[in-house]
């Protein structure tokens, strides 16, 4: 989910989540433009699901992309939007996060650049004594000021990222989400258009159980094994988003873990796999949760994932899909692959049924989602971090 934003107007910075390199030519930012729905949805916010598993091309005057076919079965989210180009894939909802605001503050002109500014002259962050303090108030107020301004924008959720330097705390992860929802309130957003986007720690899982007992929206990421998202449907999670591609990237380089070695044994992906998985247990057993299917790399990916409530692409597998026509003899069908009446059919172990707790996520974690995990938070960390070092190198602002 990255854009690449050119002509900085600071210093250049790199913010991509896998690097931590202090310098490039040009700004990557994290966007997440994506169609998460409100429970229960507000008007126009959910595409109808139509019932048939197989859409063929008709023999009308009617046009049906591919596009079209896969959108019938899946929201289809835009992996990577530029700022200035909402016509081509209009996003309905948005993620808000730290690389983002990089992103913002490295373009000479966008229409965010004033909730950033406003941040930056904010009279309760100016008057704390503790520089630390000081920069994370404007951190947190930047993301509230264009999450407000991103509401307004699209019709659907607005997600906003909680500092992963909490992942480990769970009373600081909720503190942070009450710290933000005030000031959403204060900016007249209502709270059902919000999520709160909190890493799959153990105490990440927990903060967004109590959260979500208050009535509070929650998008727990970073998932890489069942045990992750069993717990986090437990939990109650809004969204519980899995990242396909990078599963398999580990696998393809890394051997010993015992989930992705199942996978391969089975002859499958093991990606695919455990979005599969984790769909069917959440429909099996009735949970909540919508799950977000993300890091798709090509179309067969979109194919085999198609009936799951999200499926985040590149912008250029939804060009390709937007450009090429729907017909019956297309090398792949479109054919819902994942649905409740086939999940009613999956067979889970003993083990994977359990009531999950911190000694049993950390048991059932293998070295693939600790790594990924452990990898995860730390380009998220970084990003906050730069952030803040962003602003105490350009604030005050001018005419503060």
């Amino acid at each position: 989910m990255a854009a690449t934003l050119q002509t900085p107007l600071y210093a250049a910075i790199s913010s991509s989540p896998a690097s931590s390199s202090s310098s490039s030519s040009s700004i990557r930012t994290t966007t997440s433009f994506s169609f998460f729905r409100s429970t229960p949805p507000p008007t126009l916010l959910f595409n109808s699901k139509n019932s048939f598993s197989l859409i063929r091309a008709s023999s009308t005057d009617t046009v049906i992309t591919e596009l079209d076919a896969v959108s019938a079965f899946s929201e289809i989210v835009p992996d990577t939007v530029i700022f200035d180009d909402f016509q081509k894939f209009p996003p309905t909802a948005a993620t808000v996060s730290s690389s983002l605001i990089l992103g913002i503050c490295g373009l000479p002109d966008t229409i965010f650049r004033k909730a950033v500014e406003m941040a930056l002259a904010d009279s309760e962050c100016y008057g704390l004594q503790d520089p630390n303090a000081r920069l994370s108030c404007f951190a947190t107020k930047a993301l509230v000021n264009v999450g407000s301004d991103m509401t307004k924008l699209v019709p659907g959720r607005v997600s906003t990222e909680v500092d992963a330097r909490l992942a480990y705390d769970t009373h600081g992860i909720i503190r942070k989400v009450h710290d933000l929802l005030k000031l959403y309130n204060d900016s007249n957003v209502p709270h059902e258009r919000l999520l709160f986007k909190i890493p799959s720690t153990w105490q990440g899982i927990e903060a967004a159980r109590l959260l979500e007992s208050e009535g509070i929206q929650t998008h727990l990421t970073f998932v890489y094994s069942f045990a992750q998202a069993a717990a986090a449907a437990q939990a109650g999670a809004s969204v519980i988003q899995i990242f396909v591609g990078r599963v398999r990237d580990w696998a393809r380089n890394h051997s010993g873990d015992k989930e992705i070695e199942s996978a391969k044994l089975n002859g499958e992906d093991p990606g695919l796999a455990l979005v599969t998985k984790a769909y069917n247990y959440i429909h099996q057993y009735g949970h909540k949760s919508k799950l977000m299917a993300a890091a798709v790399r090509n179309k067969q990916d979109l194919f085999s994932l198609l009936g799951v409530d999200y499926i985040i692409a590149p912008l250029k597998v939804l060009q390709s899909l937007k450009e090429s026509v729907a017909s019956g003899d297309e090398k792949y069908s479109f054919a819902r692959r994942l649905s409740p009446q086939s999940a009613d059919r999956y067979m889970f172990s003993d083990e994977e049924l359990v009531k999950w707790d911190q000694m049993s996520l950390t048991n059932a974690m293998g070295p693939a989602a600790v790594q990924l995990l452990t990898s995860g938070l730390d380009g998220y960390a970084d990003q906050a971090k730069r952030v803040e070092d962003l602003f105490g190198k350009i604030w005050p602002p001018p005419n503060v």
